[in-house]
């Protein structure tokens, strides 16, 4: 059995009967949820039902969870965080135990309404002018603390029973423009890059899932990462990441063409799976067919990952809440 090679989202609160029909010819390898999808406990629960019962399968469902601005579910569904790199520096030397414990109690909340796949960690490494939209958004400001506290998140997430997916592969902190409205041209040296970019990417390269960057890296290619067969090159064989690797939203301004060409090339040039966004249906048919399924080497990958879903273990949610909060107060700040 092959999916196809596209992750995609629903309109509104509830399938409509077009999207029933569609999702259950086009077979998406997965799906993702935004806050316009969701309006309380029972009816997301109906609606992530809705998408696994057109496709007939448990098909995993996406959502970008990581905390502050980037934050789809919310009280009083799910806890309200502070952007990451706020949370980080207040916890300080304790920031890895309680950056696992964010995500564990992230992961515990997510399986309740039956998503199990989280859009993190984001190890991308900040500088000085990397632009407004990712900044706090960040771990810390070395390769070494974005790769360790990365970690920490996709443990706390697997340890509840969701996915994480690493982002932007291979790294969009030197960037100095907002992907979702332009196109980021990053003209810092391969050396450069390789030491303070990929390097957090290369520690957490045995992750399940990746999501790449819509980024040009002159020192390699001058097409954006999502649409070169170079970059993925780097991604796979230099980075040594042989997970499944999605785009990032093939919607964002970022990219250029109609929708089925840059589905059509990011697969060419090696990703596994496509995702689209805020689209129409006539745009995610659009971009199913031409995406068609999966190769056998992205439907092994996508076996291998879904593979790791079950390895949950048993936690209450309440002792996770109340070990981070008193890890927290011991260091003083709460």
């Amino acid at each position: 059995m092959t999916f196809g090679a596209t992750i995609l989202d629903a309109e509104g609160l509830e399938l409509t009967p077009d999207e029933t029909a569609f999702f259950r010819e086009a077979d998406p390898f997965g799906f993702i949820l935004f806050a316009r999808n969701i309006d309380g406990a029972e009816q997301l629960h109906a609606l992530c039902s809705q998408m696994r019962e057109a496709v007939g399968r448990d098909a995993p469902i996406l959502i970008d969870q990581e905390g502050g601005r980037v934050q789809r579910l919310r009280p009083p569904l799910a806890r309200e965080w502070e952007p990451p790199l706020d949370f980080t520096v207040r916890a300080g030397d304790k920031a890895a135990q309680a950056m696992y414990l964010r995500y564990l109690i992230t992961a515990l909340e997510l399986r309740s309404y039956g998503i199990d796949v989280n859009c993190a960690p984001m190890v991308d490494v900040p500088r000085p002018d990397t632009h407004a939209f990712l900044t706090n958004r960040c771990y810390g400001g070395t390769p070494a603390a974005a790769a360790g506290l990365g970690r920490a998140v996709a443990m706390g997430l697997m340890a509840g029973g969701v996915l994480p997916v690493v982002k932007h592969i291979p790294g969009h902190g030197a960037a100095t423009a907002d992907s979702h409205f332009d196109l980021p041209v990053v003209p810092v040296p391969a050396e450069t890059l390789d030491a303070v970019d990929f390097a957090p990417f290369k520690v957490l390269n045995d992750l399940p899932m990746a999501m790449t960057a819509h980024v040009v890296y002159e020192a390699f290619d001058s097409r954006p990462a999502t649409l070169s067969p170079r970059m993925i090159q780097v991604i796979r064989n230099d980075i040594g990441f042989d997970g499944l690797l999605m785009t990032d939203d093939i919607s964002m301004k970022a990219l250029t063409g109609t929708k089925a060409e840059i589905t059509r090339d990011s697969l060419a040039a090696g990703c596994d799976v496509v995702l689209l966004c805020n689209a129409t249906l006539a745009d995610r048919q659009e971009v199913a067919e031409a995406a068609g399924r999966m190769g056998p080497s992205a439907q092994a990958r996508a076996d291998r990952a879904l593979a790791m879903r079950d390895q949950a273990a048993e936690v209450d949610i309440r002792a996770a809440e109340e070990k981070l909060e008193a890890l927290l107060r011991g260091r003083g700040d709460v």
